[in-house]
């Protein structure tokens, strides 16, 4: 046996409340622990938060004791390894401190053979305080450096290298967890240390790829016993006996030529072709071939090319990302931490949200920089499922400390992480932080101070640069996001010419949906919409009783201070105020729908100017009102079926300007595509006034209009119509609409919308049907699952030749879905 794993119970105690002795589980949080032990009331339930700040302002001991069998102890070291650690923490074997830790983000790792006997062994893991650190760590600074006040709930949090988001963030619960959340192992060493195994891509011009492989290893001990690198790629084997050296680190690089690489693609551009790559690290005692140990790295490696283009181009500066040198429109969402309970980051809810995100035609994330780098689990799903990865480094919405004990730990930090990560094909960048750049202008202090302020910033981005550049010049590094480039200190919210844009007009500022008509961004990594939860998922947080959107429960589960005023004030400007607290809900979803759906068509019928659209945000940690597409349970909102439409390869979108309707069609894939179908003009009496056939080409990665009209309606007829089109390409269906007037002006009819259950080899269906036109038709049961399509116009059979079917996808019963199937469309809602 090399590897001995410590994971499993410990004991749970704290001095502070000596009646607490409970399990907890390491891979593991103390909350988490003390809610199965019901010491803890569950904090996502009513108002339940303010009742379990106790936690956080405890310290928390985590012991347990284990065996070490006498043949362990006979190498030259045995390496305790840890990560994950949240945060401040004191590890004691058999009473001995053996490491300190006091950064989440670090791969910690500490020679402990000296502290351990054969036998019975204990080992003591002491959880100090984050908040009271945070503000020792505070007085100590030179000159005050703000932290996220209106996001972090708890001070100074700025100071601590644990994510930020912990202590409450406009979408967050404030729980100040601490735990272990990676497993605890203890490693034999006897001669050889393995301590990184990394590849380097050389591609050749033509067409092939040279793998180099570097392995660093570290010899313990002076000795004439051989040590053998094993390396297997892609099923070849080359076993490599290493040439003896001296007590020290050393590195080995061995090339692998690959004359036909079978190439990794983003999703929808290609397949996500993987390798395997293993490394073993063989030593031998004496003079004898007797293998004793062995050391393995395992990885999937992913052979493409990528690079970020900001070349200077006739707008300004491009922003566009290539893979295998072809331009990628990139589509996604921002990701923030999966739940705030890290014993629930589980590998099926990762898959099951990554995978969501590809359903609805994603092909990047962008991890936000106040929540943590990943599980490994993570980035090995991106790569099987093709999503790129902006990385932002875990700096965000504050200014943080450059002094050098702040900045040797950050060093070490991103160092750990670079070298854990760069062999993951989704990679995509290395981006410095979410909006620090823009903080320098938020708070007092920096404001009356900017230049102090200005080298303060650029002394820790400079330190992460030169750590991203040393460990991976592969790929790029980004100052921040947003910006626009390199030693650019300025406002980067607002310029269409260069860089990425954060753009929080609509949301923050109260302007509405067609403000986003007047922003061209080159790459837009942040915009958002709020919604509230369905109402599923608000039955999982709160009683009947406090079901109104300004119930204490309610606002407990709404972090943005004016979210609810600006939800319901829109609604006054779009649509009839709604009937019911279901059908605000239900309208909330529409128009967060629609604000999102409004800046990415056309942001995509611009391609050549923009090149990436990432919306705030993807998912919830918790059940909240929130800007996510997906809610906290997996339910997705109605945003992220419309996001499946509007981040589809192939769109169709209608954009009205100067009394022209204007039909553009986008192709993302970089091949030539056929699109026929027809244009309708259609009463809301369910007529259709006037139609257009259609058939065109449309490029490889081209955006065209396609067909045009005049606006030349009164105003009551265009309360009375709409414009539908519905175009067919390979497989696929198109449809989208136009709407001349507001939704509050239309003359919608009531309509009584049909439907049928039934089941075929492929599963549960439901088949809609109405008399007039519906819009924004959504199916919700109480149970898990979702459906193919949802959120949708539904037109009339008359009109279509057929009726609409919606497949469930899920694992309800067609009993069970229709005892609590409900059918929301917008004439329903007033």
């Amino acid at each position: 046996m090399s590897t001995l794993l410590l994971d499993g119970n410990w004991q749970l105690s704290s001095s502070q409340h000596p009646a607490i002795a409970v399990a907890c589980p390491i891979p593991g949080d103390v909350h988490s622990a003390l809610i199965a032990a019901e010491q803890l009331p569950p904090p996502y339930f009513g108002c339940n938060e303010n009742e379990v700040q106790w936690v956080g302002e405890s310290e928390w001991t985590l012991s347990r004791s284990f065996v070490v069998e006498d043949d362990f102890l006979n190498g030259q070291a045995v390496d305790l390894k840890l990560a994950f650690v949240d945060t401040m923490a004191t590890i004691a074997i058999n009473g001995n401190v053996v490491l300190h830790c006091s950064n989440m983000f670090r791969q910690y790792q500490a020679n402990v053979l000296p502290y351990l006997q054969g036998g019975e062994n204990t080992i003591e893991i002491t959880l100090h305080r984050n908040d009271l650190e945070a503000a020792k760590r505070a007085e100590r600074l030179p000159f005050p450096v703000p932290w996220a006040v209106g996001n972090n709930q708890i001070p100074h949090m700025n100071t601590l290298r644990k994510t930020q988001c912990h202590a409450g963030w406009d979408w967050g619960i404030c729980l100040l967890v601490s735990g272990i959340y990676q497993s605890i192992s203890l490693t034999k060493v006897e001669q050889v240390r393995l301590s990184q195994v990394r590849t380097e891509q050389h591609w050749q011009s033509d067409g092939s790829c040279q793998l180099d492989v570097i392995v660093d290893f570290e010899q313990l001990t002076t000795t004439n016993s051989p040590t053998t690198l094993a390396i297997t790629f892609d099923g070849n084997a080359y076993n490599l006996p290493l040439p003896i050296s001296d007590i020290g680190s050393r590195q080995y690089r061995h090339s692998i030529a690959i004359a036909q690489p079978r190439r990794w693609w983003p999703a929808g551009y290609g397949e996500q072709a993987l390798y395997s790559l293993d490394v073993q690290l063989y030593g031998a005692i004496g003079h004898s071939q007797t293998i004793s140990h062995s050391q393995a790295v395992s990885k999937q490696i992913g052979l493409r090319e990528l690079e970020l283009d900001t070349q200077t181009d006739a707008i300004g500066s491009a922003m566009t990302f290539k893979v295998n040198g072809k331009a990628i429109m990139a589509k996604g969402a921002n990701w923030i931490p999966l739940d705030a309970l890290p014993s629930s980051h589980t590998p099926e809810r990762y898959r099951q949200l990554l995978e969501n995100a590809v359903a609805a035609n994603m092909n990047m994330l962008r991890v936000w920089g106040g929540g943590m780098y990943e599980q490994d689990i993570f980035y090995e799903l991106c790569d099987k499922l093709g999503l790129l990865v902006w990385q932002d480094l875990m700096f965000a919405c504050a200014l943080y400390p450059s002094t050098p004990e702040f900045l040797a730990d950050v060093e070490a930090e991103v160092c750990d992480q670079v070298q854990r990560l760069n062999d993951h094909p989704s990679i995509a960048l290395w981006c410095g932080d979410n909006e620090v750049i823009g903080a320098i202008g938020w708070y007092p202090e920096s404001r009356a101070n900017r230049e102090r302020y200005v080298v303060n910033y650029d002394r820790l981005n400079r330190t992460l640069a030169q750590v991203v550049k040393r460990e991976d010049p592969s790929r790029r590094f980004w100052a921040s996001s947003p910006c626009n480039g390199e030693l650019d200190f300025g406002d980067a919210w607002h310029n269409d010419n260069k860089g990425d844009m954060h753009f929080w007009d609509v949301w923050h500022s109260g302007k509405s949906f067609d403000a986003y008509h007047s922003v061209k961004p080159r790459f837009c990594s942040e915009f958002g919409y709020q919604s509230w939860p369905s109402l599923p998922t608000v039955k999982t947080f709160a009683k009947p009783d406090e079901w109104n959107v300004t119930s204490p429960t309610f606002e407990q589960h709404q972090k943005n201070g004016r979210g609810n005023s600006i939800i319901t004030e829109m609604f006054t400007r779009y649509f009839r105020f709604p009937s019911s607290f279901d059908n605000m809900l239900y309208l909330s979803q529409v128009q967060q729908a629609l604000a999102i759906k409004t800046a990415s068509e056309y942001w995509r019928a611009h391609k050549a100017h923009c090149r990436g659209i990432l919306y705030w945000q993807l998912n919830d940690c918790w059940p909240v009102s929130s800007w996510s597409s997906i809610e906290y349970n997996g339910r997705w909102k109605q945003l992220h079926y419309h996001a499946k439409r509007f981040f589809a390869p192939q769109l169709a979108t209608f954009i009205a300007q100067d009394g022209q309707l204007s039909l553009h069609l986008i192709n993302d894939q970089h091949r030539e595509k056929r699109i026929e179908g027809r244009i309708l003009k259609v009463g809301w009496d369910g007529n259709v006034i006037q139609q257009w056939p259609f058939n065109s080409a449309l490029a490889a990665d081209q955006a065209m209009v396609a067909w045009q009209t005049c606006l030349n309606d009164t105003v009551e007829e265009s309360r009375n119509t709409f414009y539908h089109v519905e175009l067919q390409c390979d497989d696929a269906i198109i449809e989208n609409d136009y709407f001349p007037v507001l939704f509050k002006q239309m003359n919608l009819p009531n309509t009584t919308i049909h439907t049928e259950i039934g089941s075929d080899e492929q599963g549960v269906y439901i088949e809609l049907d109405c008399g007039h036109p519906a819009l924004f038709v959504h199916l919700e049961i109480e149970g898990t699952g979702r459906f193919d399509d949802s959120s949708f116009t539904l037109l009339p059979s008359d009109i279509t030749g057929k009726v609409k079917r919606v497949r469930y996808i899920g694992n309800e019963s067609k009993e069970a879905i229709a005892s609590t199937l409900r059918v929301y469309h917008l004439r329903d809602s007033y």
